[in-house]
């Protein structure tokens, strides 16, 4: 027996859980549905993309980049309701997967611009659309969820 984070726990135990979860994916796709088809990579991947793309202040960002370069403070000031960190974070992740470019200027004061990649411009008409959605669905979606949590309360 060895000490884990909940107290004493065997080996086997801890395999036993490990194996469970291992698994989950491989039972759900026994049920057929358009996630069938993927392998487990493949899955994987697309949960990570989707996490990325489908953040809220990453579909405000690609849409905000939308039309040019745009500065640093002027996409601060253009999302409402960003903090500097979460902006920072956000553009640092687009850049990490090819769909932000971050150019620096040597100029004093400094001037940093981002733009999308040709990788975020293919990624564009859908986000915007995305967005589109839900503004024209914005009145409907709230009265479902009152509705839901006035029954729920």
């Amino acid at each position: 027996m060895r000490e884990s984070g909940k107290g004493l726990v065997t080996v086997a135990v801890e395999k036993e859980i490990r194996r469970g979860r291992t698994n989950v994916r491989a039972n759900v796709r026994q049920i057929p549905g358009p996630c069938a088809h993927w392998n487990d990579q493949d899955a994987d991947f697309i949960r990570e993309t989707l996490d990325l793309v489908g953040d809220k202040w990453s579909v405000l960002i690609i849409g905000t980049l939308s039309d040019g370069p745009v500065r640093y403070s002027d996409l601060a000031y253009a999302i409402p309701g960003i903090s500097q960190r979460m902006l920072t974070l956000t553009l640092k992740q687009l850049q990490r997967s090819g769909l932000v470019d971050r150019t620096a200027y040597a100029e004093v004061p400094p001037r940093v611009e981002y733009s999308l990649t040709a990788l975020g411009k293919s990624l564009l008409t859908t986000v915007l659309e995305l967005a589109a959605w839900s503004a024209d669905r914005q009145t409907e979606i709230r009265r479902h969820q009152d509705t839901y949590d006035t029954r729920n309360a």
